[in-house]
């Protein structure tokens, strides 16, 4: 299963064997039937159950069992700052989840009928995000925009016009107020799109278009950018994804 909503996504399953690879995103990795091993290009390597790899980090992660658990956040989102609070490490690498067994455990029995609140209470657990319920209504507006179905194809001009903000006013408090940037939030926003035009229907390059990237090879280089593994590679394993 994938679950994606803006600015984080979840992945549970099969362990994929993905190379040494940099994300534009946190990623928190958890063994969920075993340890594994995580490697950084430029450091040690350490056997652990929980690793949160900082963004741009080239790293490899080599998993000792069967399923693995992969939560992909913004670095700079509330979540990730929670979620790094409650492990001991560097900027680059952090260990030991304070919920590592209990977040092993649920991942464990979370398959293709797990419900989204039951997603969302997983992430809760890894780190809560409280950031949306003191969002600026304006921002509210924005980013309700932006999840509509031709939302993906709006700029920062025109979302600042509607909400009546310059736009170095709206970047900033944009930034401010959802903990990433305007143009990584609509990605997610895209991201999303493709994953709900994919439940019914079929047909990856023609999702991709549709949901605002440039051509099927952006869609895919953005994935493999946030990820680690093409799109093609990971619809290859018969993956459910869930637009949440």
């Amino acid at each position: 299963m994938l679950w994606l909503w803006p600015g984080q996504a979840l992945y549970v399953g099969p362990s994929l064997v993905l190379d040494v690879h940099s994300g534009s995103v946190s990623c928190l990795a958890v063994g969920v039937d075993a340890e594994f091993t995580v490697w950084l290009e430029n450091g040690p390597c350490h056997v652990t159950r929980t690793a949160l790899i900082a963004a741009r980090v080239r790293h490899r992660i080599v998993a000792h069992g069967d399923r693995m658990a992969f939560c992909y956040l913004d670095p700079v989102s509330a979540r990730e700052t929670a979620c790094r609070r409650m492990m001991s490490g560097d900027a680059e690498l952090a260990l030991g989840h304070r919920h590592e067994l209990e977040l092993s455990r649920l991942a464990g029995v979370m398959d293709g009928g797990t419900s989204v609140p039951a997603a969302r209470h997983w992430l809760d657990l890894a780190g809560h995000d409280d950031a949306a319920e003191t969002r600026d209504a304006r921002i509210r507006q924005a980013t309700r925009r932006l999840s509509e179905d031709a939302g993906q194809q709006l700029s920062a001009q025109k979302l600042a016009a509607e909400v009546g903000l310059s736009v170095s006013t709206f970047l900033r408090l944009f930034r401010a107020q959802t903990g990433t940037t305007f143009r990584r939030y609509r990605l997610w926003t895209r991201m999303l799109r493709v994953a709900t035009l994919l439940e019914t229907w079929p047909d990856l390059s023609t999702a991709a278009v549709e949901a605002g990237f440039a051509s099927p090879s952006h869609f895919s280089s953005a994935f493999h950018a946030m990820f680690g593994l093409r799109p093609s590679r990971l619809l290859a394993g018969d993956v459910t994804i869930r637009a949440a």
